[in-house]
């Protein structure tokens, strides 16, 4: 799906991953709250809150109530080997047959690295 097109919850979904992946949401840290990350990306609380709503449902968080929502651990491996599936199936094969179309290959990506 083009990023375009992309409905914002699922936007703010892949950005609240990629943090996670990457440690800037670390394991048995706390989220922002949903205010506070809505007010950050100028974003309706409602949207946000769709968005934790899905790592809720994956397992990847846990609500402590009156608390906050904390990550749990093992969600950055988690969502590393999803994600890549997802890339890999999904997003790998237009790439490729983009570059066979404009006759790139892999020496022309590390020369231009």
């Amino acid at each position: 799906m083009n990023n375009q097109t992309k409905p914002v919850y699922l936007k703010l979904r892949d950005m609240i991953a990629a943090a996670i992946i990457d440690g800037r949401y670390a394991e048995g840290e706390m989220l922002p709250s949903v205010r506070a990350l809505a007010a950050e990306q100028g974003a309706n609380p409602l949207t946000v809150a769709k968005a934790y709503q899905q790592f809720q449902n994956d397992g990847l968080v846990e609500v402590q109530r009156g608390v906050g929502m904390y990550v749990v651990p093992g969600a950055a491996d988690r969502l590393r080997a999803s994600e890549r599936k997802l890339f890999l199936d999904r997003e790998w094969p237009e790439i490729r047959a983009r570059m066979d179309r404009l006759g790139v290959d892999a020496a022309d990506l590390l020369s231009n690295a």
